[in-house]
Order: C-alpha cells, then structure tokens, then sequence
C-alpha cells in the first residue's frame, strides 16, 4: 500500500466525503477487507501477532502488519512491547474501539439475514 500523492484527484475526493458525513467516516476506519475481521478478532483480549495470524484464515504478514499500523494510526488498536528477548508484542482494542461491540453484532445479525434472504432469490 503505497502513499497518494497529495494533489491526486482520488485523495481530494476522499477528503471532502470523509470530511462531511460521519457515517462515511466511521466505515472508512473500519473498512476494507480485513479491518473489521482483526477487530473482531481482539474482541475476547489481547493477542499477539502470531496468534492474529493464525485466526485469521488468508491473510498474509504483510497484509496484518499494514492493517495493523492502520487501525493503531486511527486509534482502535493498541500495541504494546515488551522489553523481552525475544521481543513480545500484543495488541489489543481500545475503548473506543470496544463501543464498536454491539454494533459488530446487530451487523452480523443483518449480514445473516441478507444473506438467508439473497439465497432464497436464487
């Protein structure tokens, strides 16, 4: 994931969409593939990055590590390391991120039920 230029049209345009609605705001910090999939992940405490990997079926090293930064940048996900040989490293959902709770489940229940309802059209 490479940095936009600054004067690109798609960044600008970001920008001022993110910057009016806060609906849009909250789904692009928690979109994308596998954000909301990590978030769930920490729900029960704190994992280590191993341990993240190993739950999350298909997603690559990199791929966490870069989500990771993302969600740590944006606030939801705190990492914490320990001085320990080897180094330790655990990470864990902040407060604000825990409000995120009972949403992640009314959106799970929805998800369900289009789903049930998509599969009787066919």
């Amino acid at each position: 994931m490479g940095k936009r230029k600054e004067n690109s049209t798609n960044l600008h345009n970001e920008k001022a969409i993110v910057g009016r609605c806060d609906l849009t705001y909250a789904v692009c910090m928690i979109g994308g593939r596998w954000k909301l999939l990590i978030l769930c992940k920490l729900e029960n405490g704190k994992l280590r990055f191993s341990e993240l990997r190993d739950k999350i079926n298909g997603i690559t090293e990199r791929m966490l590590t870069l989500q990771l930064r993302e969600l740590e940048k944006e606030g939801l996900v705190k990492r914490t390391v320990y001085a320990e040989v080897p180094p330790r490293v655990d990470y864990e959902l902040t407060k604000i991120a825990t409000e995120l709770l009972p949403i992640w489940g009314q959106l799970s229940n929805w998800g369900a039920k289009h789903r049930k309802f998509m599969k009787n059209q066919l």
